[in-house]
């Protein structure tokens, strides 16, 4: 039993001022594995003081310090990786070899990546007779969610430790207790008092008021267009700083040259990782009609042999949705599919086989998918995929751009210069040609209603720095 009660302020373990706890529940098995504190606005108001004394001298802070900072968070990381794993794979049902990878692996890559760009990075510039600088823009609020816990955090942790920031995180109550390790691990390291704080709690009580804080610079938001649309409100009167990193419908493109069983087989996996609860997902395939009779017979037996089950196994590569109410979601979209009309060549409604508890659905294939379809306009987040069919390029670029989102998008095409023309149409802030690889120092972030602002690398540093032009 992962038991919090505390909160982590001021560089001191501190009891809530808030009343009540949150259970923290085991989706594969929905029994109760833990249990954090409710956090309260007053709470926020020691977070934010704390943050900005802290400010005061962090922001002052040597490059040296920052960078032995970030080097040793991801050596901790990698030190504790397993138990971090096993963590997250019981709050959020990842498969635990995805959960090493991804979950754990990647933030630490992440953290090391800051070090690394702070070796070079430049501060100054001289534009004829100005000096241009980059400063820490001050205390932020962070507001996580739960499908890759850990890894959300540290894409805004990392590059605020690097800025020179202080900050104040609510971590998602669905999968809080990495965050709570990741503070034990700051405090460990030697992470100097008021610069990370920790409150969790109900984002409804404590979310917007963070937002809203006035000592609050700047607030980065991951989850929902529409809880982003509201932690925008409430971050509108005081005038800050706000990123964004929402939904998504990706579209996963292959063109007439591309081999089809490629695109069939990877198309699976490109949809259904971390058992489709990823905002990055590619869960709109796009292909040409000569193709599609292939396609659809390799994509039903790709998508038969993956089989939920026990995350905590090791050749397990689908787990359960994160929350009954997740579920419940999910197979209602599943549902509305069957209901409109689309073509359902794998999965469908219902448990999988041989599982009668924990909060899992069938990963679902769906062809003939017109773009009036519930399940091709809305983020079903969950392994849920939808397939329509294109005569020309032309038609393809329409259908991948039909979407009111913009995060991500797939390209497939034996030439590689004919994909690159054609991911550059698509409005969408990453695209990948031919299964290219994640690259965390490559920025991440959306068009339209996937967001604003931008993560990892260099252009996520930037978006904790205020610009200032000093005039000679």
């Amino acid at each position: 039993m992962h038991t919090r009660e505390q909160l982590y302020i001021d560089g001191k373990w501190v009891q809530p001022m808030g009343k009540g706890s949150i259970d923290v529940f085991n989706p594969s098995t929905e029994e109760i594995i833990g249990k954090i504190p409710v956090g309260s606005a007053k709470d926020i108001d020691k977070a934010a003081s704390a943050a900005r004394l802290a400010f005061n001298s962090w922001s002052k802070s040597s490059i040296s310090m920052r960078t032995d900072i970030l080097n040793a968070l991801s050596n901790k990381l990698k030190e504790r990786g397993e138990e971090i794993a096993q963590t997250i794979t019981a709050e959020v049902g990842t498969p635990i070899g995805y959960s090493r990878v991804a979950m754990v692996g990647t933030p630490r890559v992440v953290a090391r990546s800051y070090a690394k760009i702070l070796e070079d990075f430049n501060w100054e510039e001289k534009v004829r007779n100005s000096i241009i600088c980059k400063e820490p823009i001050g205390v932020c609020a962070f507001i996580t969610p739960w499908n890759f816990p850990l890894h959300q955090i540290i894409g805004k942790v990392a590059p605020a430790i690097a800025a020179g920031c202080t900050m104040i995180l609510k971590p998602s109550k669905e999968a809080p207790l990495s965050a709570f390790i990741l503070a034990d691990i700051l405090h460990e390291i030697g992470l100097p008092p008021g610069v990370f704080n920790l409150v969790s709690g109900h984002g409804s009580e404590i979310g917007n008021y963070m937002s809203s804080h006035p000592e609050v610079d700047m607030v980065s938001f991951t989850g929902s267009t529409g809880a982003g649309v509201s932690v925008s409100e409430a971050a509108a009167a005081t005038v800050k700083r706000v990123t964004l990193e929402l939904g998504g419908k990706s579209a996963n493109v292959a063109l007439d040259d591309a081999d089809p069983v490629l695109v069939a087989k990877k198309a699976i996996g490109a949809c259904h990782q971390n058992s489709g609860q990823t905002c990055s997902a590619l869960t709109r395939l796009i292909i040409p009609e000569s193709m599609s009779e292939e396609v659809y017979k390799i994509i039903a037996e790709k998508n038969n042999s993956y089989h939920p089950g026990d995350p905590l196994e090791e050749n397990t590569r689908c787990g359960p949705m994160v929350s009954l109410r997740q579920q419940k979601s999910v197979s209602d979209y599943i549902e509305s599919g069957i209901n409109e009309g689309a073509t359902l060549i794998s999965g469908g409604l219902g448990m999988p086989e041989g599982i009668s508890k924990g909060y899992y659905v069938k990963p679902t294939i769906f062809a003939n998918v017109t773009s009036e379809m519930k399940i091709w306009k809305e983020e079903i987040f969950g392994p849920v995929l939808v397939i329509t069919t294109y005569k020309t390029e032309k038609e393809a670029l329409i259908l991948a751009n039909d979407s009111i989102y913009g995060l991500s998008g797939g390209v497939w095409s034996k030439d590689e210069e004919r994909a690159i023309r054609f991911a550059k149409g698509m409005r969408t802030g990453q695209v990948s040609v031919n299964g290219g690889a994640f690259n965390v120092s490559a920025p991440f972030g959306g068009y339209k209603l996937s967001g604003n602002g931008r993560e990892l690398g260099t252009h996520g540093l930037n978006e904790f720095l205020e610009i200032k032009s000093i005039q000679l």
